[in-house]
């Protein structure tokens, strides 16, 4: 093949290394001003492989190919069907709806041979904040690139955008009611590895006159009807954690506070049964069911084409899974972060059975071509 016949952002991910990341910089960036909010330790120590020196390229055509099939598969989402079907299968702590959308809804795709495969959906997807500061510091090495990279004014418009997504999420829970205190919740959060980014959104609502605290479940608690950390009331959950319907003991009392309204928490667990349960991935490819629900033919053509086929994994399939595994990639339903997912050509038969004995999906693999892609929205 002709390097002219090569899609641009392909031999740009390839050839072009004119636009890159000053990350010495990136990092004293980031330190500046959060060790007086906990970073004990410099982040080349904590994550020396956080950041890459280089971009990676996606076509304008990906990215509109993306934004159809998320177009489509939102459309889905929001009819009645789909929340009487998805809601009747989840944890009764999903039914409940505090109005808030979710913020940092993330869409995972794969760009294959024949464009992106959407493979995921999640509903806590992390690095916008450490994203924005790194367009802060990108730099080309050559004018004819200079244009594309990402200006300092520009990244400040996203701290902004980010900041009004918190916002339209307080409103559309509580409307014209004043947002005072945000808390930024999980599990012992200085051990995260994203710590740094909680500091960087925590000096992100501050800077905009929104008291805010980063906290473990511990720290909080329950009086006349309000939630509090540290004795002292809080409006708004950024919530990280990823027991995504607080079915941990630990996590009671924020269950305890969502369900009653004590604060407007987002992401929630309603938002998670909606969007991120890996079984919808089955729906959203089941044509005849899509049909049935009365969606159109064209919608259900770019789900189609646009998400590798998604099936339950059932015992009483095991047999053809087991001869076919080398299509599919599996995947439990309550896992995260790739933890427990298995490629079917590298399975073993002991693996297998405690697939089958768990809760799975299996999806067909999705080929990387050059890149992985993330579209955030919302």
């Amino acid at each position: 093949m002709s390097p002219a016949a090569i899609p641009l952002a392909e031999r740009l991910n390839r050839d072009c290394h004119c636009i890159g990341t000053d990350v010495d910089k990136l990092r004293a960036r980031i330190e500046l001003g959060l060790a007086e909010r906990g970073l004990t330790r410099p982040i080349i120590a904590s994550h020396p492989h956080l950041f890459s020196s280089l971009p990676v390229f996606v076509a304008q055509t990906h990215v509109s190919a993306m934004q159809r099939i998320v177009t489509a598969l939102e459309s889905v989402i929001a009819t009645p069907q789909w929340h009487e079907s998805v809601l009747a299968d989840a944890p009764a702590i999903a039914r409940h709806d505090q109005r808030a959308h979710g913020v940092f809804m993330g869409y995972d795709f794969h760009i294959g041979e024949h464009g992106p495969q959407l493979i995921e959906i999640n509903t806590n997807a992390g690095g916008a904040y450490l994203n924005a500061t790194l367009g802060q510091v990108q730099r080309a090495c050559c004018p004819e690139v200079r244009d594309w990279v990402t200006t300092p004014a520009n990244m400040q418009l996203i701290d902004d955008h980010l900041f009004a997504m918190f916002s339209n999420e307080w409103t559309l829970a509580r409307g014209a009611a004043p947002l005072k205190r945000i808390a930024i919740v999980d599990t012992a959060p200085a051990s995260q590895y994203l710590y740094p980014e909680f500091l960087i959104a925590q000096q992100v609502f501050m800077q905009r006159g929104i008291a805010a605290v980063v906290a473990d479940p511990s720290q909080f608690s329950l009086r006349s009807g309000k939630l509090e950390c540290d004795g002292d009331p809080v409006d708004l959950v950024y919530n990280r954690l990823t027991d995504f319907y607080f079915d941990d003991p630990a996590h009671a009392l924020l269950r305890d506070a969502y369900a009653a309204d004590a604060a407007v928490f987002t992401p929630h667990p309603r938002a998670h049964a909606l969007y991120a349960n890996k079984h919808n991935l089955a729906l959203l490819t089941d044509a005849e069911r899509l049909r049935e629900w009365g969606i159109d033919a064209a919608t259900i053509g770019t789900l189609i084409s646009g998400i590798p086929r998604t099936i339950d994994v059932r015992a009483s399939d095991a047999a053809s899974l087991w001869v076919e595994r080398k299509r599919w990639f599996f995947k439990p339903v309550s896992g995260f972060g790739s933890r427990g997912a298995y490629r079917g050509d590298k399975l073993t038969t002991k693996v297998f059975a405690e697939i089958l004995a768990s809760d799975y999906v299996a999806q067909a693999i999705a080929l990387l071509a050059s890149v992985i892609a993330r579209l955030s929205n919302h």
